[in-house]
């Protein structure tokens, strides 16, 4: 758990102080039983020559940092990038506007944030249902997100449908509609939105800081938007920002994937060429003040504090000073660094890191603590303080400097590897820094230099120049429950509207083809039981090896020392037998990679590293020195820890829902108190690493630009002497009943907003014919987002919502149905009514042919983005490894959906799904 709970603070504080947001950020990747394949790949075109070459059209080729590249800009000054990788038959089309949250008012901070909502509603020849029902079609990703700097919306779908999503964006540049109706119904979403972020303590707190850090310039605000300034804008105001900052010239759009260049070009030209430009006004400068800092105190019910030093730092356009940071930042964050070693090694702090949230002009730049319940929050702060400038007094070496970039090289290569994040990575550069490339900034780091670091730290320490945080945990009190739902409610049928498409979308996703399986995964065993599984691909710069151990803590910890897991996954950072805690990430620095160790763990390196790479996971994971001296510093921090997560309202509500989806002697409601931590011993903790950590048990996926041979040898050699103990691991939950009705309130004073779950236990699991059905079931109620019936019903139609996901939790032995929506106080029942009564609807109606045909497309062209990126090809395979599935399960999958009929749905919902018996779980104030 303490592992687990620190990557969570660490990754709440990051998600918190980004500050983008998105008209849905609530979309997920395609599940891991839904993975990728299909479509004719493009061919390859030549690399191109080494330096950019201008053609007779002014389109610009070039191969940068191993990147075929195809840039040109139109006679309206549409910029156009395209980087084909073939990867996967996926593609990303990323089209962002050079406008943000700097661009809007200070009395309407939200603007460019709303207006990105209201290009979903429609334009002059769409509207928003078929926008939505494109987009579902699609099977992808379909999004958005504003930041301080920019606006940016993205389509990651099967590339033969490239030129469908790049007419969508061409439908919207050439303008929208933005009505008094639509604006009042998306104003209830987006003031949801509101709601939900500012019932983060950290979003407040970051929100608060960037305030004062940049009192009266355009980064004084985030993108987010107030609830008050929402109602007070209107559809004229928005109207007005797009007309001002909606425009060719302002505008860059990104094709990744697996493409190719001159069709995207052609048709890019074709469907925007015409398109008139306008200037846009010239953009205030960010020139902030003299800092005149407060320290802001806040409470948070998260269960553990942060102290958080926020700082002006860099822009991303400097970058020169970007470059600077980032090196910076690389050599704070690094484990063998004071920073770490004194406040989390030692067991004062749960996590200690220093690192810039950035922005064009200027970044946010935080150093912070996390901390447990009860602990000296001004002391660690004035620890931190004391840390930082005595690294600044002694200097930082060139040595340090050295591993960073190694560092920050293997991390930019890495990175290459997804389709998502080429766009992702193009767009950041060309149309928000105004780079030629990512590869300038990768230069700019090379040349960082340590009097380049160690002058930056000096000013970034200094106190006047810093703004103070401190959130300390509070309870909120106890949990309330009640009887269940008050029984069946009758409906008349209904079906969502069906949407007719234009033929330039109808005509391309009418044929929906299921796919054949794009990677080549080679699967073998060693003598010892693990397993391997090589993806070979010459579209991988980097090698990612992704493992895990099958493991179940509820059945697997004695009964009276529940936490060794967490204890265990803590002491595993502490180095090896062969190479102490500061040795092993030296090894680690020397070769530019980073692992993790644990039941679940990972390697990154650079393709000449593999073998030392390799041989360092294999030393954490099969010779941990698990060292007595670490086993009290952690046992007390995890107590500590435990007592401020078993009082949080998030853990209350995880145990309100669990009570009343299982029995009261079921394994999964056991956890760790601060009493069983406190009653652990060393041996304790070794004894159960024995008992988990064993190679019949584990599955070792790699992936890369690889011979699955070698491959094999390397692996072979560093895990094949491993041994499994003699006897049995037992790693599956037993089956559960069906669960009854109940209703549990759980108070959070930090929030505004309501998180309501409901959910129940189904009596299947994968391997049961009806599975998919019901997955067809669930793509119809929320997995076309805006298509879908409760995405229309809830949010787009009601305003009840801002977003509404539903989902199977399953295991080998369980399955469970889970909705997760966020409401204000006064909507959660009616938003609930609905949810029960789309389930009603769905067992005594067939869904409709257009629903049928948008589910099937949806579910059967989300596959290939499940190897789109090296993350999901890995981590697909180990799910499908866990599910005791066949690692080509998606494209069975597809084939099972493809002839899924309507009634075949129907039934299997009125077979499995029982309306009536969903556990509700409200976190939050009190539903009226």
């Amino acid at each position: 758990m303490e592992k687990t709970i620190r990557v969570l603070a660490i990754g709440a504080l990051s998600l918190a102080a980004t500050a983008v947001y998105g008209a849905d950020d609530t979309s997920q990747a395609a599940s891991p039983s839904q993975t990728p394949p299909e479509a004719n790949a493009a061919p390859q075109r030549d690399a191109g020559p080494k330096t950019p070459a201008a053609l007779a059209d002014g389109t610009d080729i070039a191969a940068i940092n191993g990147d075929t590249v195809v840039k040109k800009t139109l006679a309206n000054g549409l910029q156009i990038v395209v980087v084909p990788d073939h990867l996967a038959p996926v593609a990303t089309t990323m089209l962002t506007y050079k406008v943000g949250s700097r661009e809007a008012d200070t009395a309407f901070p939200g603007t460019a944030h709303a207006l990105e909502h209201m290009m979903f509603r429609g334009t002059k020849d769409l509207s928003a249902a078929q926008i939505a029902a494109i987009g579902a079609a699609l099977g992808g990703q379909v999004n958005a997100f504003t930041t301080n700097d920019a606006t940016s919306y993205y389509f990651t779908m099967p590339s033969q449908f490239a030129d469908v999503a790049l007419r969508l964006h061409a439908e919207r540049m050439k303008g929208i509609l933005a009505s008094k109706a639509d604006w009042k119904q998306e104003r209830g979403a987006i003031e949801q939105e509101v709601n939900a972020a500012m019932s983060s303590p950290i979003q407040v707190a970051i929100k608060r800081m960037r305030a004062q850090l940049y009192t009266d310039t355009p980064y004084s605000h985030d993108a987010l938007g107030t609830r008050e300034s929402f109602d007070k804008t209107t559809a004229k105001r928005l109207q007005s920002f797009y007309d001002t900052w909606y425009t060719p010239s302002n505008a860059t759009l990104v094709v990744t994937g697996d493409v190719e260049p001159d069709a995207i070009v052609d048709k890019a030209r074709t469907l925007f060429g015409d398109i008139q430009s306008h200037d846009v006004p010239k953009r205030a400068p960010v020139e902030p003040e003299k800092l005149d800092a407060k320290t802001i105190r806040m409470p948070t019910d998260a269960g553990y504090g942060y102290a958080i030093l926020g700082f002006r730092a860099p822009g991303t356009r400097e970058v020169a000073a970007n470059a600077t940071s980032e090196v910076l930042a690389k050599v704070l964050n690094n484990p063998r660094g004071p920073l770490y070693t004194e406040m989390v090694a030692s067991g004062k702090s749960l996590a200690a890191q220093f690192g810039t949230l950035p922005a064009a002009e200027a970044g946010l730049g935080v150093s912070y603590v996390v901390f447990p319940k009860g602990a000296d929050a001004d002391g660690l702060v004035k620890q931190m303080r004391g840390i930082l400038k005595g690294i600044a007094k002694d200097g930082i070496s060139a040595d340090q400097i050295a591993a960073a970039k190694r560092s920050l090289i293997t991390e930019d290569v890495a990175e290459r590897d997804s389709i998502h994040g080429l766009a992702m990575r193009w767009s950041s550069a060309v149309a928000v820094n105004g780079l030629a490339s990512p590869a300038q900034s990768l230069a700019a780091i090379k040349n960082v230099s340590a009097d380049d670091v160690n002058a930056m730290l000096k000013h970034v320490i200094q106190p006047d120049q810093s703004v103070l945080a401190v959130l300390t945990p509070e309870g909120s009190g106890a949990p309330k429950s009640g009887g269940g739902f008050g029984g069946a409610e009758s409906f008349s049928p209904e079906n969502v509207d069906d949407v007719s498409l234009p033929d330039w979308a109808a005509k391309p996703l009418s044929e929906i083809i299921a796919p054949e399986q794009s990677i080549k995964p080679v699967d073998t065993r060693l003598d010892n039981g693990l397993r391997l599984i090589t993806v070979p691909s010459d579209s991988v710069h980097a090698v990612h090896v992704y493992g895990h151990i099958r493991n179940t803590p509820d059945l697997q910890q004695p009964e009276n020392k529940t936490g060794v897991d967490d204890v265990l996954a803590q002491m595993l950072e502490y180095g090896t037998t062969k190479h102490d805690r500061k040795a092993y990430q030296a090894a680690l620095d020397a070769i530019g990679a980073s692992a993790t160790a644990g039941t679940d763990f990972s390697l990154t390196v650079l393709p000449e590293h593999f073998a030392t790479g390799l041989s360092l996971l294999a030393e954490n994971e099969l010779l941990p020195a698990l060292p007595k001296a670490a086993f009290k510093p952690i046992q007390q921090r995890a107590a500590a820890t435990t007592a401020g997560l078993i009082a949080s309202p998030d853990f209350k509500s995880s145990q309100a829902l669990a009570r009343g989806l299982f029995p009261k002697d079921d394994p999964s409601l056991r956890h760790a108190t601060p009493e069983s931590i406190t009653g652990l011993s060393h041996d304790d903790v070794t004894a159960y690493y024995k008992r988990v950590f064993r190679p019949d048990m584990t599955t070792l996926v790699v992936v890369g630009n690889v011979d699955p041979a070698d491959v094999k040898t390397a692996v072979k050699k560093r895990f094949g002497d491993w041994h499994a103990p003699d006897d049995t691991a037992e790693v599956d939950l037993p089956p559960v009943a069906p669960n009854k009705s109940s209703r549990h309130h759980v108070p959070d004073d930090a929030q505004t907003q309501d998180t309501v779950h409901l959910a129940e236990t189904l009596g299947l699991t994968t391997t049961d014919g009806d599975y998919r059905a019901l997955k067809m079931a669930n793509q119809v109620l929320t997995g076309g987002t805006f298509a879908s019936r409760l995405y229309r019903q809830l949010r787009v139609e009601r305003g009840l919502v801002y977003y509404v996901s539903s989902g199977f939790n399953t295991s080998r032995t369980r399955t469970r149905l889970v909705f997760r929506y966020g409401s204000d106080p006064d909507k959660v029942d009616e938003a609930e009514r609905l949810i029960r009564r789309a389930l009603v609807q769905m067992a005594k109606t067939p869904i409709s042919d257009t629903e049928l045909h948008r589910a099937q497309a949806g579910l059967i062209r989300q596959i290939p983005l499940n190897e789109a990126s090296a993350s999901a090809i890995g981590y697909g395979l180990l799910s499908r490894v866990e599910l005791d599935q066949p690692l080509d399960t998606p494209y069975r999958a597809a084939r099972v959906y493809k002839n899924l009929d309507a009634e075949a749905i129907q039934a299997a919902v009125k077979k499995w799904i029982r309306p009536d018996d969903l556990v509700r779980v409200v976190q939050g104030p009190a539903p009226e």
